[in-house]
């Protein structure tokens, strides 16, 4: 339920990246300028990757220009004044932390990308991953070892009850989160905090959806111009926007359905539809644009190829999934694709090409699944699993155009892939991108065809 009483209230939020900033941050600012200015956004980051963000941000008071572009080219600014309080990093996480346990903040929300929570294709808790062993022994290099460390100071400070928010592309993001959590605290023997946590805290599931691209030069430029404001932490993002949280929150929460956040029982069939509809085609759109060597994933979206290959997956597999649906599943498709289509928006397909290894077996994998338990045969979907084969491929060759980005990437294991006598083999028959398919003769052979049909479209 929405809070009630008029105590000022702090929502926190770890990730200083622009989707924050496009997405939650808008409507916490939009609900303020409708008059309800009892919550504010405190903002912070696990690692100091974002320090000359931040600093920009405190020399702003926490304000910063939106830019708004839609499908038509129109664009519009807005300064966003939702934040309010910027944490300065430092290696300990001493000052997130003491942030996170004052009882005024009420909701803790977390944007970490879906390799942040290092959970393996049955969703537990990648143990022997050296970010989570190194939080295991006491450091905070995860969100795992970063909210331990808060959550314990406040079960021993004040014992309020607090909502932890995961706003990323991770299907149940919630539950998910919270189980890799639960495994965590586990692993630590932190019983105390483990009964804390079940009495005292709530995950909802979300789903989120905006596209927001790396913020270019240009930028600050166009927003120079109309708006005459010399901001030095502008963010730019597409005009559609959408937010879908379970209403279930520990300690009260702002009432975000007066800004057009749907609050509903169960987020399951919008997730659903955004996970494989517009992250699995977008991720599709990225690794061919990038094979023809295409830079923006406008002008791989109005590919002729590279379009019907992401309208047949979506038409001939996903649909049929999904079916029945309370979402016009068509339509959603053709919007979908008229979005990444935008050529304002100017997202990079190296942005979207990223954290592949977690992308495999969260976005694509449950159509495949799906598909062949029906007893068709999802040729249409084999060839995303088939396309990311040969982006890595060329990784491993050294051609990408760009640094691949993805928090899960075992390179030695990538590079000893593709030394062997057969690395599609090895491939199809990785668990953790494919579950139970890679066990699947059917899969490889059907996945050997997909990886024969890029490369006969790339001429190789």
């Amino acid at each position: 339920m929405p809070q009630t009483h008029s105590t000022p209230a702090v929502w926190l939020h770890i990730g200083a990246g622009s989707f924050h900033r496009a997405h939650q941050a808008w409507y916490l600012h939009r609900l303020r300028l409708a008059g309800d200015r009892r919550w504010s956004i405190t903002l912070a980051n696990i690692r100091d990757d974002a320090a000359p963000l931040l600093a920009a941000l405190e020399a702003q008071h926490g304000e910063y220009v939106l830019e708004t572009v839609t499908p038509h080219g129109e664009r519009s600014y807005e300064t966003i004044t939702s934040i309010q309080t910027i944490v300065p990093w430092d290696a300990e996480l001493a000052a997130l932390t003491a942030e996170g346990a004052r009882p005024e903040t009420r909701v803790i929300s977390f944007t970490v990308t879906e390799a942040g929570y290092y959970l393996d294709n049955q969703f537990n808790l990648d143990r022997q991953h050296a970010d989570i062993q190194a939080d295991l022994h006491g450091a905070c290099r995860t969100i795992y070892g970063a909210l331990t460390q808060l959550l314990q100071r406040r079960m021993q400070l004040n014992g309020d009850p607090v909502t932890l928010l995961n706003c990323d592309n991770l299907r149940h993001n919630g539950d998910r989160f919270r189980r890799g959590l639960m495994q965590f605290l586990q692993l630590r023997r932190e019983d105390a905090l483990i009964d804390w946590i079940e009495r005292c805290t709530r995950c909802p599931n979300t789903m989120v959806d905006r596209i927001t691209p790396r913020p270019s030069p240009e930028v600050a430029v166009r927003v120079a111009e109309a708006t005459g404001i010399q901001d030095r932490a502008p963010v730019m993002a597409e005009s559609f926007i959408q937010w879908v949280i379970e209403d279930n929150f520990a300690a009260g929460r702002p009432a975000l359905e007066q800004v057009g956040v749907e609050l509903v029982d169960s987020v399951l069939p919008y997730e659903e539809a955004k996970i494989r509809i517009l992250n699995a085609s977008h991720s599709c759109i990225a690794w061919a644009g990038t094979l023809i060597g295409q830079r923006f994933i406008h002008e791989s979206t109005r590919t002729d190829a590279i379009r019907q290959m992401a309208c047949d997956y979506l038409t001939q597999d996903v649909i049929p999934c999904l079916t029945p649906s309370p979402i016009d599943l068509t339509d959603y498709r053709d919007r979908v694709l008229e979005r990444f289509g935008n050529p304002d928006i100017r997202d990079t397909n190296q942005r979207v090409a990223a954290d592949g290894f977690s992308k495999i077996p969260g976005f694509i994998v449950p159509t495949l699944s799906e598909c062949f338990q029906r007893g068709e045969t999802p040729q249409a979907t084999a060839m995303l699993p088939a396309l990311f084969f040969v982006f890595m491929r060329r990784w491993h060759q050294g051609r990408l155009p760009y640094d691949y980005q993805d928090g899960m990437l075992d390179a030695p294991a990538v590079q000893r892939m593709f030394e062997a006598a057969d690395p599609l083999a090895v491939y199809a028959a990785d668990e953790a991108l494919f579950g139970a398919l890679a066990h699947n003769a059917g899969f490889t052979q059907l996945l050997r065809h997909a990886v024969e049909r890029v490369n006969r479209w790339l001429g190789e």
